[in-house]
């Protein structure tokens, strides 16, 4: 007689009264960093216009698309957090990954604008003023320096978050390179200046863009988180008392905090009860950051083999 039988262990909840605590932080943060830089966007249109600055205008432009990029990541917080239904039986958690994809893709187009404004502006370079520049973006690397300095907590562990902390420690990097270029031009007069910062505002977006634009991606397409080795997963799994073969092993991100994994266990000694299950999957989270696992119990029955023991995994 061949017996299956599925085992799910959901994550502890020991943590979670700390969990919502930082993800109420960080939306607060979030919130707090729209505010800021919708006000200086505001302020930087102004003045660039003014100063007939295309550096000024161009991280304007981009700190528009940063704004955006907030309020997306803002939003798929929020989704995740909703329950999941009948429908959605994950919940809406992977909304984060799609958020993550949606910021690295708005980069990518502002750096398109950006380099063709700046490409035509070095054939014909106008004069800016190069004083209403300098405090201008010295007061955007203060707002994106603080905003940056919110987020910067929950970066690490979230692709989501860190999207948005590099639009705004990127932010902070160009503006310092707008006001290096209004005291470049006030003291030597070269106006091909300003076009030319703006292409390095433009590759400093796409180096700062490319991780990004990579790790989302594979996300979304239920690749192994870059932080998991599954060669590892599966050597633990294999080495656990009783199992003799671990196969139909699957491990992808649920969102950009949660990780999902199932596998068939062969154990030809039988079902271990479910303080094997529990142990197991707490080691999981423990050692891999594995947080939702499913395990397929299976005895090895000759007659009825497993139809998936010779897939990938």
């Amino acid at each position: 007689m061949h017996i299956n039988m599925n085992e799910h262990a959901h994550p502890p909840h020991l943590h979670h009264g700390h969990c919502n605590h930082g993800r109420h932080a960080v939306s607060r943060s979030l919130a707090i960093g729209i505010a800021l830089n919708v006000a200086f966007v505001a302020i930087e249109i102004a003045y660039g216009l003014q100063a007939n600055s295309l550096a000024l205008l161009a991280d304007a432009g981009h700190n528009a698309s940063d704004v955006l990029g907030l309020v997306i990541a803002l939003i798929a917080m929020r989704l995740a957090l909703r329950k999941p239904s009948k429908r959605f039986t994950y919940g809406l958690q992977s909304a984060s990954i799609m958020a993550a994809l949606a910021n690295a893709l708005l980069l990518l187009v502002a750096v398109g604008g950006i380099s063709w404004e700046a490409l035509q502006r070095l054939s014909q370079p106008e004069q800016p003023a190069a004083m209403t520049m300098i405090v201008v973006a010295a007061v955007g690397v203060f707002i994106n320096g603080i905003t940056a300095y919110f987020l910067h907590a929950g970066h690490h562990k979230d692709l989501n978050i860190r999207s948005a902390y590099l639009h705004m420690l990127a932010d902070a990097t160009v503006s310092v390179g707008v006001v290096v270029s209004g005291i470049v031009m006030m003291n030597t007069g070269w106006l091909w200046i300003d076009p030319l910062v703006s292409l390095v505002i433009a590759l400093v977006i796409v180096a700062g863009t490319w991780s990004l634009l990579r790790d989302s991606t594979s996300l979304a397409l239920h690749a192994v988180p870059r932080n998991i080795d599954i060669g590892e997963v599966k050597a633990y799994l294999k080495g656990l008392d009783g199992v003799s073969e671990v196969h139909d092993l699957h491990v992808w991100a649920m969102s950009t905090t949660g990780v999902a994994l199932s596998a068939h266990l062969l154990m030809p000694a039988g079902h271990p009860g479910d303080a094997f299950i529990h142990s197991t999957t707490h080691e999981l989270e423990h050692r891999f950051n594995i947080n939702h696992a499913t395990l397929q119990i299976e005895i090895g029955n000759s007659a009825d083999p497993c139809a998936l023991s010779s897939h990938a995994g």
